[in-house]
């Protein structure tokens, strides 16, 4: 499990009702605990050697990048109608179902709230993105198979 799996399974965490999260994989066990429940975040064993394992200022930091990618601007809309749909969660970005197949959107399409519009790769589940708002798509600003941020813009949406 690397560092940015990591950084998810938190995420995931801290959005739902759990209160504790324990895995194992292989010889590398995680607990993560929310705050209030019990002191300390997360206990983890120690891992088999890696190439590059991140160091313990790397891991302090996340809470500080996580703040800069909230607040990073999202591209100017030049209407008042256009929406910014954001990814909601860090994976990687595909925009159809396999390589083989038709993207699920393009520049003109019209979508609706609940359409599935992109697929979006998470410690190895593939999660099914759905449209949050009627619309139709004006730009996308993002290339398939690249990595993607939370709350990272996607798509601009003119509204109807």
């Amino acid at each position: 499990m690397d560092f940015k799996e990591i950084q998810e399974l938190i995420r995931m965490v801290n959005k739902s009702d759990l209160t504790e999260v324990s895995l194992e994989i292989g010889e590398t066990k995680i607990k993560i605990k929310k705050k209030g429940v019990e002191p300390g975040v997360i206990y983890a064993a120690p891992q088999p050697p890696v190439l590059s394992a991140p160091s313990p200022q790397v891991i302090s930091a996340v809470p500080t990048v996580h703040a800069e990618l909230q607040n990073a601007p999202a591209p100017k809309a030049e209407a008042s109608n256009l929406h910014t749909f954001r990814s909601p969660m860090i994976g990687t970005y595909y925009a159809a179902p396999s390589p083989k197949d038709p993207p699920f959107i393009k520049v003109g399409d019209e979508v609706k709230k609940g359409q599935k519009i992109c697929v979006i790769e998470a410690m190895k589940l593939f999660n099914d993105v759905e449209c949050d708002v009627d619309g139709k798509i004006v730009k996308i600003l993002i290339e398939n198979a690249q990595p993607v941020d939370f709350d990272k813009p996607l798509f601009l949406i003119e509204t109807h």
